[in-house]
């Protein structure tokens, strides 16, 4: 017969180890597709309870590797766990502790919105009261609550996502892939589901997303991972990859654009590199921040040459997705699809 001081000295290595094993880990996955090499070596480790963003130009293989992750694609060489399982070996079980929500709702749309999470409940060994009780409480917290009757054909297509992430909870999962989840939602629907995303969060929930969204990444992840052409090439928090980029921005407007080399010129002491011209702004990275709007005010009225406007700003996420990748990530086409 065990003492209580004696049970809790048994079960408290094994919970300390769990603690400290990342919920997501992958170690050089290669996955190819004939000549395609979608995946070329990526390592990803994500803590337990916390968001970790995917980003990367359109083909470098996040939607490749969140297949891999969620046990949809076997990779060529390389090893990943989720949740303490091998994502190859234990791949039957996996299944049964991770959830799943992609950027085009997986729901079927002749079924009601209950019947759906009922029927997603049922699939997971669930028995129908259970999945019913389950449904429920899913449809209330996403404010489905009054439409769970409806088929989902008639829902709108925030309705629909967020009865597609309710689908991803039913059965509880530790671990949840968020591939592109609002990807052609409103803005009210995007900020709907972003506090969703956070509450789950805050409940210890650990969340791996793709995102096109800049803003969300931003928002939403406490780390961020930059993929391109099948490799991570950058990682960090969203601040510790503004900082690669550079400090404070000044950018300039001139009165005269044909004055804008003379402006460059006058300007270059200010900053370690040379200014540039974008469009018909100068920018700049300065030293310091302080003082320097009137630094930069005085050199360009010395040297005679009028302002239209001036703007201290720091490095956004676009600014690090142009630098890593050499695009703006609106510019990118279709996340691979036929992946």
């Amino acid at each position: 017969m065990h003492t209580g001081q004696e049970d809790q000295t048994a079960t408290a290595e094994p919970v300390t180890a769990r603690a400290a094993e990342p919920a997501i880990s992958a170690k050089g996955l290669v996955k190819t597709f004939g000549k395609v090499r979608a995946l070329d070596g990526v390592d990803l480790e994500v803590a337990p309870g916390t968001v970790l963003g995917l980003l990367g130009p359109n083909g470098a293989g996040k939607t490749t590797a969140v297949r891999v992750l969620t046990t949809l694609l076997e990779p060529d060489s390389g090893s990943a766990r989720v949740a303490g399982l091998d994502v190859v070996r234990d791949a039957a079980k996996l299944r049964e502790r991770i959830g799943l929500a992609g950027q085009y709702a997986a729901v079927d749309e002749n079924l009601t919105g209950i019947e759906n999470l009922v029927m997603v409940g049922r699939l997971y060994g669930m028995k129908r009261s259970a999945a019913k009780a389950r449904a429920e409480e899913l449809l209330e917290r996403f404010e489905l609550d009054e439409a769970a009757k409806r088929p989902a054909r008639t829902y709108s297509g925030g309705m629909r996502r967020r009865l597609d992430l309710a689908a991803a909870l039913v059965a509880q999962p530790p671990v949840l892939f968020l591939d592109e989840p609002t990807t052609g939602l409103d803005p009210r629907s995007r900020l709907t589901l972003w506090a969703t995303i956070e509450a789950l969060v805050a409940e210890g929930t650990t969340v791996l997303l793709t995102t096109q969204y800049l803003d969300e990444a931003d928002r939403l992840a406490d780390r961020i991972a930059v993929i391109d052409h099948g490799r991570v090439i950058a990682e960090g928090t969203a601040d510790e990859l503004k900082d690669r980029v550079g400090g404070e921005r000044l950018e300039v407007r001139l009165d005269d654009p044909e004055r804008a080399q003379a402006a460059i010129d006058a300007l270059a002491p200010m900053s370690d590199e040379q200014p540039t011209l974008d469009g018909d702004l100068v920018v700049l990275t300065v030293r310091r921040r302080s003082g320097a709007i009137v630094e930069a005010v005085e050199r360009l009225t010395g040297a005679g040459i009028g302002v239209d406007d001036l703007t201290m700003r720091r490095p956004t996420l676009d600014d690090v997705f142009m630098t890593l990748t050499g695009h703006a990530a609106e510019a990118a086409e279709e996340e691979e699809t036929t992946r």
